[in-house]
């Protein structure tokens, strides 16, 4: 009885509903995002910290991997989702329509 009550109430989900296109895109650029912060971690981590820590060079007295890496690159990641969400995010509404049948 638990299913059948179940499947009555399920709402109906049409996979041509243009919201669906418009969240993969969204989650498309999160990703893409994710890509990058962590291409950048990596690279500014591993390629200047690789050095001897005697051949270090300090910023603020940060090792300066670490100021690129960790510091500049939330400050980069920072602008870079603002102009995400701003530029390429668009505002969903969670419910049908009013017009539609249910």
């Amino acid at each position: 009885m638990k299913g059948s009550f179940e499947q009555k109430n399920k709402p109906d989900i049409d996979p041509k509903d243009p919201r669906f296109k418009i969240t993969h895109r969204e989650a498309l650029i999160g990703l893409i995002l994710v890509i990058i912060n962590f291409a950048w971690w990596y690279g500014f981590a591993y390629g200047l910290g690789s050095k001897p820590v005697s051949e270090y060079t300090y910023i603020f007295g940060l090792p300066a991997w670490f100021f690129y890496s960790c510091v500049v690159g939330f400050l980069v990641m920072v602008v870079l989702v603002i102009i995400a969400v701003k530029g390429f995010f668009k505002e969903v509404p969670f419910e049908d329509e009013e017009g539609e049948s249910k």
